[in-house]
Parts: C-alpha cells; structure tokens; sequence
C-alpha cells in the first residue's frame, strides 16, 4: 500500500505534517516503538507509530528521524496523547531528512492503525487474509466485544479449519481454539521452539508428538525484536517470545497460506505489546519498593508503598498480604548480553501456575530488575478458614515444585550457554521482613548457583543457620554491628588504598592460614602478617581469636 492512501482513511485520523513530495512511498509493514534507537528492529519501509516517550528535549529529534530515514522507513506517524502539539523541532528534522510525518489524533489507538495497514499489506499478497483479518477487528478493541487471541484462534479454525493455540516460551497456554492441549504437549512445543530458535532454524519449526505434526511461528512484539535479522542477538528475546502452534505440516503450504499465518501473529503481536504495556504499573511500583529497600529506608515508608501496592496486585482485599520475595538471574556466556530484562520477562511467567490459562494471574506479579537480576514482589492473600485462621503462608511460593514443569523448555532456550539460577524467600508479614526477605532470596538463588544444571532454584529451607540469621537481623542493629568493626577499616583502604578489606574477606575465607591466604592475594606472609597486625590495630580485635574472627565474618555478610 502507499503512504497516500493512510490520509485517504478517514478513521486513522492522521494529519500530514510534512512530506507531501514522499506519499507515494510503499508501506511494507508497520512497527511501535519508543526506543531512542530502535534501528536494529527496521528493515526498512515500515511505518513507524511512536509516542514520543524517547524525546527528552528538542535536541533529541534530529538523531531519531536520522537514524529512521537511514533504515529507508516509509513514514513516521507521532500521537498527540503525550505532548498534545507535535513538536516543531520534530516537524523540521523530519523535512530536513525527508521524512513523510503525520499526527496521530488522540482518540486514535495505535493499535487500530497498525491492523488496518496490517490488513492491507497482507490482503495485496492473498485474497483469504484479507477476509480473514476483516473479521478480526475485535481482536483490537478493549472493550467488552474484545476477545484478544481467542478470537483470532477461533475464525482460523471456522474459517480455514485451523486448530491453532497461543503458547508461552514456558509452555503455557496463552489463548487456544478448542480443546487445551496437555501440559506435556505444550512444554514439548515451547521446547522444540526455542531450541529451533536458539540453533537458527528458519521457521515455521514442525514436530511430530503421538502421530500428530505441528507447526510453530514466533509471536514478536513490535518492542522485542519484531524486524528479525535486524534484532541484534536472539538471546534478548528468545526467552520472553510467544509462539503460535498450529496443528498442521506447513511444509508444503503455498506462499499465500503462509503469509496468512505471518499476518495472523502480527496482529497476536499487538495484543502481546498491549498486555505488555499493562505490566509497567506493577514494574513501577516493584522498582519503588526494591529501592526503598535497598536503601534502607523507614519500614512505616515501606509499609505505606506496600498498602499502595496491594490494591493493585490483589484487588478487593481486605487484610495485608504476606509478601514473598523471589529473586532470579540469567547469565549468557561472554557476559555481553543484559541478564536483568531477561530475566524480568522469564519471571513474570515462571511465577504463574504453568496450568493456567490466558493472562490474567501475572497481573498478581511485580517484577524489577536491577543490574543482571530479577526481583519479584509476589503477594499472598491472607485466607482465613473455617476456625479464623490464618492461612497466607500456605499458599507460598516453593523453589523445588516453581521450575518443575518449565525447566525442559527453558534448557531448551537456554541451549549451551546460558543458565538461570533462581532463589525463594520465606513469606513475611510486614515492611520489617521485607528487606531480610530480599537477602534471603538472593542467599537462595547463591545456593542454587553453586549447582550444576542451566535451570536451578532453592528455596529459605535450604540455607546455613548463619546464612538464615542474618537477614532478619534489624536494620539500626546491623548498621551499628558493621560500622563499627568495618568503617575504620574503609577509611584507612580509601585514604592509603590498602585493601585491608579484601585483606580480611580472603583472611577468613582461608580460615585462618597465613599460607593460604598469601597465597591467594599474592602476597608475601610478611606483607600478610603485617596487613592483618594493622587490621587489629585499627579495630582494637584479636584475629587469632575465634570470637573475633565470628564477629568479622558476621560484618562482612551483613555489610
């Protein structure tokens, strides 16, 4: 289609802005983003929908249109929803680097444009898209005439007698037209998938389970890679991806059908992006309550962000949950790909009962990350029973039955370099059990590192005595414990650079054993003896007592 016939659609509602010279440009597709550099997603000719969220200041236009007019993109279409009027500094460096732009109306959804250019992409290469994606209009509607993926499932299998089901890269089951398949079906999928996905193999993948074939295409948001080879490494979303399981061979299926099931996951794409976009409230309020944690903040402060977070994570509850926390880290060999949005999006869907259908229970799930790792904040109502009691806790989270049904799909995509490690908290009660649940869980998802296997989990239970202790030792009490054996050391190492901390870390670890231990830091025993002779020196302790060696072991794991 040309980029004409968009202003020619009166229900777009677009406004040309610039580039009335450039309408005769062919749409080859259409892509959502509000990345400042979305380049390694564009193949070129596509629309792009964007809501300005990337512009910080009028200087950041020129870059993005640049960046857009290299990768040969048809046109830019801007919703006023966020800023009202386009920016002017926008308008003019999309002249500069002509660049046909348009305004999107605020009533508009991005959502309907991007079906109806959908929809006409695909109807010029087969006539049954076409009428097929027609009927799919609901799928992009919010209200109650929505249906999401059942839908579109649905008219594939009346109208092309399609069975065909929505599947997460764990194997749950999304959205299906018919029967559910069996949990061991669906993992088997996701697993053939992502090991398709992870070796290379051009898609659609085909399997053969009990003397039936499937086959299987990728569902890639617009957000995560959606233009394929552009996407700069498959490891950023191979684990985060939905796929469509189609019960048939597509081996020997015409272009045209083909391209109708291709056309059939972009508009899955869409609903997928939306879902997605739901989950930033409870990613906000996680990364809210994780940083007051973590910086050591009043618990009454913490207790009132919480009481902010429940009515969104559990709503209609009367009491406060209990929270547990549960803690996860990917870790991709050459340690050049980011492990924490990884693990974000694989813990969002680990946390849901893999037997559950659609998408509704992850709305019970907020999930951060910082650095390489996920933390996930993860309410348990409080339940009484029939005598009153409380029953919150028996609902909690257990690391040796979480992975159980998804750690063959998830080997699978994590092929033979990656690995998840994954750790679980006790439940607690209160803001005051918040910050030793967080260190549990880390403690747990250690000890879950220390095995072999990619896809590993241990759960509080499974922790040394100290290692249990500590995190629930209270905050005044653990700052005045490490600042007063520790800080003299800090000083001294910040204004000598002595290194008299990883000194007395190595010390202890050695046990005690000046060989060793010189050995380690290489180090002469002299150089040693008179490290550890200042240490004692400072502190006013006895490392040759074992009293004394306690309390330093006790500082640095509580520091």
């Amino acid at each position: 289609m040309r980029l004409r016939a968009l202003l020619e659609t009166e229900a777009l509602g677009l406004r040309l802005l610039g580039g009335e010279d450039e309408l005769d440009r062919t749409v080859r597709g259409v892509m959502t983003t509000d990345l400042r550099d979305p380049s390694r997603y564009l193949s070129g000719g596509e629309l792009v929908l964007t809501g300005l969220a990337w512009r910080r200041n009028s200087a950041d236009s020129e870059p993005f249109v640049r960046i857009l007019a290299s990768a040969g993109v048809a046109g830019l279409a801007a919703g006023e929803a966020e800023l009202g009027d386009i920016p002017d500094d926008l308008v003019s460096a999309c002249v500069r680097n002509r660049l046909p732009l348009f305004a999107v109306n605020e009533d508009v959804a991005f959502a309907t444009i991007t079906e109806y250019v959908v929809r006409q992409v695909s109807g010029e290469r087969a006539g049954d898209l076409a009428a097929v994606v027609d009927r799919h209009r609901r799928l992009m509607t919010s209200g109650p005439a929505g249906g999401g993926p059942d839908v579109v499932l649905d008219l594939l299998t009346t109208d092309l007698d399609l069975r065909a089901w929505v599947l997460s890269p764990t194997g749950r089951q999304i959205a299906g037209a018919g029967e559910p398949l069996a949990p061991g079906i669906c993992a088997a999928l996701a697993g053939e998938h992502l090991a398709a996905v992870r070796t290379g193999r051009r898609g659609p993948h085909r399997i053969s389970i009990q003397g039936i074939t499937y086959s299987l295409f990728p569902i890639r948001g617009h957000g995560r890679g959606a233009a394929g080879p552009a996407a700069r490494d498959v490891r950023e979303t191979v684990l985060s991806d939905w796929l469509l399981a189609v019960e048939a061979d597509a081996g020997d299926w015409p272009a045209e059908r083909l391209d109708l099931l291709q056309g059939v996951t972009q508009l899955i794409a869409v609903e997928r992006d939306r879902r997605d976009a739901a989950r930033t409230v409870r990613r906000r309020l996680a990364q809210e309550v994780l940083e007051l944690v973590q910086t050591g903040a009043a618990p009454a402060e913490i207790a009132a962000r919480l009481r902010v977070a429940a009515p969104v994570l559990l709503p209609g509850l009367g009491a406060a949950p209990h929270w547990q926390v549960v803690v996860a880290r990917v870790d991709w060999e050459g340690g050049d790909i980011p492990g924490g949005p990884v693990a974000q999006s694989l813990l969002e869907e680990i946390l849901v009962d893999p037997s559950v259908s659609g998408p509704e229970p992850s709305d019970r799930i907020a999930v951060a990350h910082a650095g390489d790792e996920a933390i996930a904040l993860v309410p348990l109502p409080s339940l009484s029973g029939d005598a009153g009691e409380d029953k919150g806790p028996d609902s909690a989270l257990h690391a040796d039955v979480l992975l159980a049904t998804v750690r063959e799909p998830l080997a699978a995509g994590l092929a033979d370099d990656g690995r998840l490690t994954l750790g679980v908290s006790a439940a607690v009660h209160s803001a005051e059990g918040l910050r030793g649940a967080l260190e549990e869980a880390r403690h747990a998802r250690r000890v879950a590192a220390a095995r072999p296997g990619r896809v590993c989990a241990a759960g509080h239970h499974e922790l040394a005595s100290h290692v249990l202790l500590l995190p629930f030792v209270p905050d005044d009490v653990r700052r005045a414990f490490t600042a007063r054996l520790l800080d003299p050391l800090r000083d001294y190492d910040r204004r000598h650079r002595a290194e008299l901390i990883p000194t007395l870390e190595a010390f202890l670890d050695c046990d005690g054993s000046w060989t060793r231990c010189a050995t380690r830091l290489h180090l002469h025993v002299n150089t040693l003896r008179y490290r550890v002779g200042r240490i004692e020196q400072l502190t006013a302790r006895d490392l040759s007592r074992l009293e004394d060696k306690l309390d330093f072991f006790l500082a640095l794991r509580m520091s």
